[in-house]
Parts: C-alpha cells; structure tokens; sequence
C-alpha cells in the first residue's frame, strides 16, 4: 500500500483495513514501519474528524480516584478540609485554581480536564 495523508473516510478506512492486514509485523521491518506511519495517520485524521470531549472536571475527579482506589478522605490535601472535598464533588462547590493544581499534581489529572467550566447545584430553597 502507498501510503499517503488520509484525507477522506475512504481514506481512513483503507488504511484502516492495511493495519489489520499487517498488525503483527515487527518492529524495525518494512512492514512494522508501515504499521508505524499508518497508526500516526490513523490518528491524526481522528482527532481532526472524531473529536473527544472532554470529561466533566468532577467526573474526571472520580474517575481518577476510582481508578487509584481513593476515597474522598484521600484527596483531602488538595483542598484543605473534607467538608470543600464533598461540596466539590456533589457540585456545590465550584473547583478552583488551588484545587485544579492541586489535584493536577496528585491524582496527574490533565489540566484540560479539570478546567471546564460547570453549573454547581444551587442548595437554597424556596
């Protein structure tokens, strides 16, 4: 296969099925270098034409802490005390900058994740 910018879903698709022709070439052979290009290829064309939103900040927060086996007490640092931990994550309380570097730090959450902007639940009643 020539390989070329994929600039057409034909395009992606074709290189698409190439890949599942040669997925197991090895490294260092023609083939692996070509399986090599076309995963960059594949790649690129996705971001630009299947773009993936970003998670919700909170969202973010407990997923992380889901997969590092965290509970709420556990992140306490990063906002001071565990009454900001639970607002934060019951969205009563909005995420700050101390808060978003903090937690960037620890949990290694990507800044774009944690900077959303989001609506808190307003707890007043009428």
């Amino acid at each position: 296969m020539k390989i070329k910018v994929l600039k057409t879903e034909t395009d992606y698709e074709n290189a698409m099925e190439r890949i599942e022709a040669i997925f197991d070439a090895k490294p260092n052979t023609p083939k692996g270098d070509e399986l090599e290009l076309l995963t960059l290829l594949i790649e690129k064309y996705e971001e630009e034409h299947y773009p993936m939103e970003l998670p919700h900040p909170v969202e973010a927060i407990k997923f992380r802490m889901d997969q590092m086996g965290l509970k709420q007490k556990d992140i306490v640092d990063c906002f001071g005390d565990k009454s900001k931990v639970s607002d934060v994550l019951n969205l009563k309380r909005k995420l700050n900058l101390n808060y978003i570097r903090n937690l960037h730090q620890k949990l290694h959450i990507p800044l774009d994740a944690l900077v959303g902007d989001y609506e808190i639940q307003n707890t007043l009643r009428g």
